[in-house]
């Protein structure tokens, strides 16, 4: 693997991966990448990225190898295969950005730790507006000396937070991603009810977000991706259900009860049959209006 300390190698160039690369290109360093769809691929190079045909050969170009992918087992197959084609050379960094489930970034720890290779997780938060200000929340997840090392590059994307050892990134995503699901879902009810009282939604949004009621939800979501009915945050409702899953499994893993959480999962599993397969998770809010219709 090249020793450039200002080259990164990026596996996803999905909504996410792209306005990432376009953050780290801005910044001076040279970013290859990969992505299985064509499409992506363009669009990376178009942003000035360097494209490459495999994984392994993106991986072989940069000391950093930075992952934002759908899940674990995808994460562990590109791993795999990075690691069979000799593209991660000892002292190189893999940064797991994607929502992968913590007991998986911990075995892909030890496993690459054999080999001299260092791992973290650090998955974002902030979306796809979040990813292209610089404005993202990356949650760290590993040895302190390992997540400093990494800190310049990160913080081109936005405020990094070493929340724990390896995992606690990806576990710390999930459980925040739960909370966000539960937001939503009780927001969009509480909008639809004070509608069939004559309550206009902005009209209830305004007194939400000067009281006690306020969130993520409705301070931002509602206003900036239902009201439009324009529904595209860029963060699909399947990955919202996986992360919720995610964190459920957590806690009972855990020990720790948590009826509520399970309902949220089972709430969202429930509109995730009915909506479109690669639905924006903002159309909860146009299944839960459809489904108080049917009442």
């Amino acid at each position: 693997m090249t020793e450039n300390k200002t080259s990164v190698a990026l596996i996803g160039l999905g909504n996410m991966g792209t306005p990432m690369a376009s953050r780290w290109i801005a910044a001076g360093y040279s970013v290859h990448g990969f992505d299985v769809n064509p499409e992506a691929r363009a669009k990376f190079a178009s942003a000035g990225g360097q494209i490459h045909q495999t994984a392994a050969d993106a991986a072989s170009q940069a000391s950093f190898c930075v992952l934002m992918l759908p899940n674990s087992a995808i994460v562990e197959a590109v791993i795999g295969e990075l690691c069979d084609a000799g593209s991660l050379a000892p002292d190189s960094t893999v940064i797991d950005m994607s929502s992968s489930e913590p007991t998986s970034s911990q075995r892909l720890a030890l496993s690459l730790g054999e080999s001299g290779i260092r791992f973290i997780d650090a998955p974002v938060s902030g979306g796809v507006r979040g990813a292209e200000a610089g404005t993202l929340t990356i949650m760290a997840g590993g040895e302190a000396h390992i997540v400093e090392s990494v800190r310049a590059l990160l913080e081109c994307l936005g405020n990094v937070t070493h929340v724990g050892p390896v995992g606690a990134g990806h576990g710390v995503k999930a459980l925040n991603n739960l909370l966000s699901a539960a937001h939503l879902w009780l927001t969009s009810e509480a909008v639809v009810i004070a509608e069939r009282l004559g309550v206009p939604a902005q009209t209830m949004l305004a007194v939400l977000n000067s009281s006690s009621g306020r969130s993520g939800s409705s301070e931002q979501k509602w206003p900036r991706f239902i009201l439009p009915g324009t529904f595209d945050s860029g963060f699909e409702a399947r990955l919202m259900l996986k992360d919720a899953r995610i964190a459920t499994g957590l806690a009972s893993e855990l020990g720790m009860p948590t009826s509520l959480g399970e309902e949220v999962v089972n709430l969202w599993n429930e509109a995730g049959h009915s909506l479109p397969a690669n639905a924006d998770h903002t159309e909860i809010a146009r299944f839960i209006e459809k489904r108080a219709e049917k009442k």
